[in-house]
């Protein structure tokens, strides 16, 4: 399974509105999880073709990560991200892009592209929302 998630402003609905675009197009859930934080639903979605989701959810006026992204949820997220970046960089994995999908006064969630996305994975395993670990 491949991991694709969906950005949003929270509101009644949106989960029925994600399944029934997806059904339509004959594209199942496999698993889902759902973060709400600064008024955003990040939705983190599991499916057996992240490009056709993609596709079909952009087509209908959703906002998604690249199909590759992890997205990691960080306590303390202005000291935390840092602490991220440094732990990767420990490890010499380079951070192509590392984005800030939404926020309140104590959490982060953060989407990042690194070039070695399944030794990140494993190491932000404790981080990550929904199941990117195994997606990468």
């Amino acid at each position: 399974m491949k991991t694709i998630t969906v950005v949003a402003d929270d509101r009644v609905g949106l989960l029925a509105d994600i399944s029934y675009i997806l059904s339509k197009s004959n594209l199942g859930i496999d698993g889902l999880t759902v973060e709400v934080i600064g008024g955003k639903a990040i939705v983190s979605l599991e499916t057996k073709d992240v490009n056709k989701a993609k596709n079909i959810l952009e087509t209908n006026g959703f906002k998604t990560t690249e199909a590759n992204t992890i997205v990691i949820k960080v306590s303390n997220y202005l000291r935390g991200a840092g602490e991220i970046s440094e732990m990767l960089a420990g490890e010499k994995i380079k951070v192509k892009d590392f984005s800030l999908l939404s926020s309140d006064s104590q959490d982060g969630i953060f989407a990042l592209m690194v070039d070695k996305p399944r030794k990140a994975s494993r190491m932000l395993n404790d981080f990550i929302l929904g199941s990117e670990a195994a997606a990468c």
